[in-house]
């Protein structure tokens, strides 16, 4: 086994074995970066010397024996997470050139660990896609196939640790974002219950959707790195009081455990290959002891138009902070205060930024907001109650990640209703603040991985990362073809 094959436990033992130095081992990624990065296109920054600087701190603290779980483990991080004195871009050119003053919170509890941060990986303009196409810097590849997308808007933190140039990565979550690039790349990602992870520093998209997130190898792995960056924030209003142990119920039996299957994932417009790969793992859990159950969740066909009314019209108000005057870009081209909001917006956002800030400006106007915004909201309501029913009587739900394996570069991205359609197996998570777990169920025939989902209940995000455990343990997966 390579070490870039090897988990993030593996790498523990032997950096604490002193079988390898946080040197050598940032190192080893730095150069498999510069050797393969220019194929993939995952990183915007690479922080070459200040990962090395952190490497060499974290090899004095595993010389003292004060290791924590992360400590000298490369990682990348989405480049919407502030990094202090690090470029953050969030794949727009209105930030170009914004360097942030203070780090997000969960970029700082991987640094207190003497984490390595390998540097800041593309991603859709503002998180707002799921290609990775609509980055104004790095229009990420997939590392199975590059003629595909990676997935989005976190494409470059899952294809980071697809094509093994990161040992991890964080990435945030709106309506799918990490999961579907997980799926879309054959890694783990984890979007954990709304405000188990503080939002501090998180370039806001859609404030009460996002949600800060690990994508790795595997769902220990990103159980590790969980523990790691959750906890309560005085910063964060949104942030929980619930104490979370993401690891307490890895390894436990899954015998007895009820899995809800519902039908209204596997119906039209799930590819019969996804479908089938994810029935077979399924039928896996059966075996090991688990019972299907087979539920209804109705609402699923309005989620989508409900989701991006809710998330739009958030980003509408998130995004006027952008006048190019405050910070960020600003065009040299106005001669009146209205004409330079105007021009830096128009030069600044990129078409689907564009497109989203319209879309909420609308929905929230005036003669609009009850026929649109308000029944958005009461969609929500309603889905946070399907979630509540069939929790009631079972432990988790299994269904795709998405609908299908991973498309060609400009198949669809230039059709914004076939874009969004293609969230419809993720955004009820984050409609319901659920956590939810994204894993390599199968293959199609072009090689291509299959993602599948494990949802749970509210704060149960270790019964969550206990299931998808308990299938990885079995399930051979395969290397990208670079």
């Amino acid at each position: 086994m390579e070490l870039c094959d090897k988990s993030i436990l593996m790498l523990r033992q032997m950096l604490d074995q002193k079988e390898i130095s946080s040197v050598e081992l940032t190192t080893y990624y730095l150069d498999r970066i510069k050797e393969f990065d220019h194929q993939i296109e995952s990183y915007i920054t690479v922080c070459e010397e200040e990962a090395l600087k952190r490497a060499a701190l974290a090899d004095q603290r595993i010389a003292k024996g004060e290791s924590k779980s992360l400590t000298g483990i490369p990682i990348s991080i989405k480049d919407n997470l502030c990094l202090e004195g690090v470029r953050t871009t969030c794949g727009s050119k209105m930030l170009e050139n914004f360097i942030p003053p203070y780090h997000a919170t969960a970029a700082q509890k991987l640094l207190a660990e003497d984490a390595v941060i390998l540097g800041k990986v593309s991603m859709d303009e503002f998180a707002m896609g799921g290609s990775t196409q609509t980055s104004y810097y790095k229009k990420t590849k997939n590392p199975y196939d590059m003629t595909r997308v990676p997935g989005g808007s976190s494409g470059g933190s899952a294809a980071s640790v697809a094509a093994k140039l990161a040992a991890a990565s964080l990435g945030s979550d709106t309506g799918g974002s990490i999961r579907q690039p997980a799926s879309f790349c054959g890694v783990t990602g984890m979007k954990p219950t709304y405000g188990a992870v503080s939002r501090y520093g998180l370039v806001a998209f859609a404030s009460s959707f996002d949600q800060i997130g690990p994508l790795a190898h595997s769902a220990k792995d990103c159980a590790s790195i969980l523990n790691t960056i959750a906890g309560h924030d005085i910063h964060d209003g949104t942030s929980a009081k619930h104490k979370i142990d993401f690891e307490a119920k890895l390894g436990n039996p899954i015998k007895g455990l009820k899995l809800a299957l519902p039908k209204e994932f596997f119906g039209d417009g799930i590819d019969s290959q996804v479908k089938e790969a994810v029935l077979k793992a399924a039928a896996e859990y059966e075996k090991m002891g688990a019972e299907l159950i087979e539920v209804s969740m109705p609402s699923l066909k309005y989620a989508i138009a409900a989701y991006y009314l809710i998330a739009s019209a958030e980003a509408s108000s998130n995004l006027a902070r952008y006048d190019g005057i405050k910070f960020g870009y600003c065009t040299p081209h106005a001669k009146t205060y209205e004409e330079r909001i105007t021009r830096t917006r128009k030069e600044g956002f990129g078409e689907e930024v564009k497109r989203r800030i319209l879309l909420g400006t609308y929905a929230l106007s005036s003669g609009y907001y009850d026929a649109y915004y308000k029944k958005a909201l009461y969609i929500q309501d309603k889905i946070k109650a399907e979630y509540r029913s069939i929790f009631e009587s079972c432990d988790a739900m299994i269904t795709p990640t998405a609908p299908t394996p991973a498309y060609k570069i400009g198949e669809i991205e230039g059709d914004p209703v076939k874009m969004y359609l293609a969230d419809i197996c993720t955004v009820t998570v984050n409609i319901a603040g659920l956590p939810a777990i994204s894993t390599t169920c199968g293959y199609d025939n072009d090689g291509m991985p299959i993602g599948m989902s494990v949802v749970g209940k509210a704060f149960d995000d270790a019964a969550v990362i206990q299931v998808a455990d308990a299938f990885e343990t079995n399930f051979k997966t395969q290397n990208p073809r670079l």
